[in-house]
């Protein structure tokens, strides 16, 4: 396959290039950009040095249609107008922004604070949660893939909301991410001297992944709720920790709710259920595309404790993203992914 890689130089999309660089099936691997075309990337990450000794391309549409895939890692309100006129014309599109998430416009542009983009658009784009949305992703042309506390905290729900072992009307998520979830261009709040030795709370019930994994608990698990759900920024690079709290429903055991997640995952290579809480950690998935899941029930006051940990550059991104493509193109989910964690 030949692939192209619009926003390359951000954190996501040096991960799609760690892990492309070593899938079986893509021969080449193109970069673009919208303001240094001509540079060489291995001058810009010295790590690549030998590895990606390619200069980056001008964005163009006749160039980019080309392509057996097109990942998009941008800033959102970027992608709503760079990829409608490509939908449908020959590559697979998998967006890594917010862009096409989100069904509703209105609530697109009040969460975003950006212009939507085209409704049509919107409407082909197919969610991409891969364990949840395997065979509309196989036959989609543009996926939106999910950002990165969603995925945490829709892989460690959806089961016990569907099969109503909780009660999704009073769900409170507590959810921490390392610092390279703001990205790569500097500012005060990721500062070295503002981050380090300091936990901090920010979009305060007002984060835009809140309409995200509202839509999703209604999509897969029929389940119209209001959730509070609240971001921490936490001083390392990588990871993400989500927390969530629910009353677990009249007679149901904390053994029926870990059965539960055992048996939705069960043939699924990336979701691992833990049972102890010494071994669950975001250094055990680090650099992985793996997501470790505990759930706990307090006989006191019978509510369930439900965490999630994932790399949020991977599972919450590139991973996740590579995983979609593997689907779309009948390749084995592990292919290319198959990556033991950093662990230290």
């Amino acid at each position: 396959m030949k692939v192209g890689i619009v926003g390359a130089t951000g954190y996501g999309g040096l991960e799609l290039i760690r892990f492309l660089h070593n899938h079986p099936a893509v021969e080449q691997i193109d970069l673009f950009t919208s303001s240094e075309e001509g540079v060489q990337f291995s001058s810009k990450f010295g790590h690549l040095v030998k590895i990606a000794d390619t200069p980056l391309q001008k964005i163009a549409y006749d160039t980019l249609a080309k392509f057996d895939v097109v990942f998009t890692s941008t800033p959102s309100g970027v992608t709503s107008e760079l990829l409608p006129p490509l939908v449908g014309k020959g590559p697979k599109l998998i967006d890594l922004s917010g862009d096409f998430r989100l069904k509703d416009l209105a609530s697109y542009e009040t969460w975003y604070g950006k212009k939507a983009a085209p409704y049509h658009s919107v409407q082909q784009s197919v969610y991409g949660l891969t364990e949840w949305n395997t065979e509309l992703i196989r036959q989609a042309t543009l996926v939106a893939n999910p950002g990165c506390y969603p995925t945490a905290v829709l892989l460690s729900l959806l089961p016990l909301v569907k099969e109503r072992l909780i009660d999704p009307s009073f769900l409170v998520i507590d959810a921490k991410s390392g610092i390279s979830g703001a990205g790569n261009k500097p500012s005060q709040t990721t500062h070295f001297s503002e981050t380090n030795e300091n936990f901090s709370i920010y979009k305060v019930n007002t984060h835009q992944h809140i309409p995200e994994i509202e839509q999703a608990l209604s999509m897969f698990a029929q389940a119209d709720t209001a959730i509070t759900f609240n971001t921490h920024l936490v001083p390392m690079t990588r990871g993400i920790l989500a927390t969530s709290y629910a009353p677990v429903m009249q007679g149901i055991t904390e053994a029926q709710l870990i059965s539960c997640l055992q048996a939705t995952y069960e043939n699924h290579p990336f979701v691992r259920i833990v049972t102890d809480a010494s071994s669950l950690g975001t250094n055990r998935v680090k650099g992985s595309n793996y997501c470790d899941i505990l759930v706990k029930v307090d006989s006191r006051t019978n509510r369930a404790t439900i965490v999630s940990v994932i790399d949020n550059l991977v599972k919450g991104a590139a991973g996740q993203a590579i995983q979609n493509m593997n689907v779309q193109f009948d390749l084995p989910q592990t292919t290319g992914l198959d990556v033991v964690p950093f662990f230290i």
